[in-house]
């Protein structure tokens, strides 16, 4: 199947940001939905953010909301995970993660699952 381009993780500080990008012409262009999730060590994978990319919305988990921002840049097919005043909570692999379901809002539609990225947050 075709591949998503993950690019961006790494390691920071506890309050620090990082940015996380997935993208991939093909990968993108087609999907109706797109989103981030994240499996820290010994934890099920758990939804983060999702939006349309149509632009009809963005939706979060509790515990990220106003910290991280999900956005779809049209010009790229790229989907971006912006993620600010970072905590040792938001330890994990994230993966992008694509649906063509109508409810972009329902973790449990997502899958063909993208490379893995490593976030590491320390305090």
């Amino acid at each position: 199947g075709v591949q998503a381009q993950v690019s961006g993780g790494g390691s920071v500080q506890a309050g620090g940001s990082l940015r996380l990008s997935c993208g991939g012409s093909e990968y993108t262009y087609r999907s109706n939905c797109m989103g981030w999730f994240r499996q820290a060590p010994g934890k099920e994978r758990e939804g983060v953010a999702v939006l349309y990319t149509d632009g009809r919305g963005t939706y979060y988990r509790d515990s990220v909301e106003g910290r991280f921002t999900i956005s779809y840049d049209y010009a790229t097919n790229t989907v971006v995970l912006q993620m600010n005043s970072l905590h040792s909570g938001d330890t994990a692999i994230y993966y992008c993660a694509r649906s063509d379901a109508l409810s972009c809002h329902l973790w449990q539609v997502y899958g063909d699952w993208g490379q893995g990225t490593q976030v590491t947050v320390s305090s």
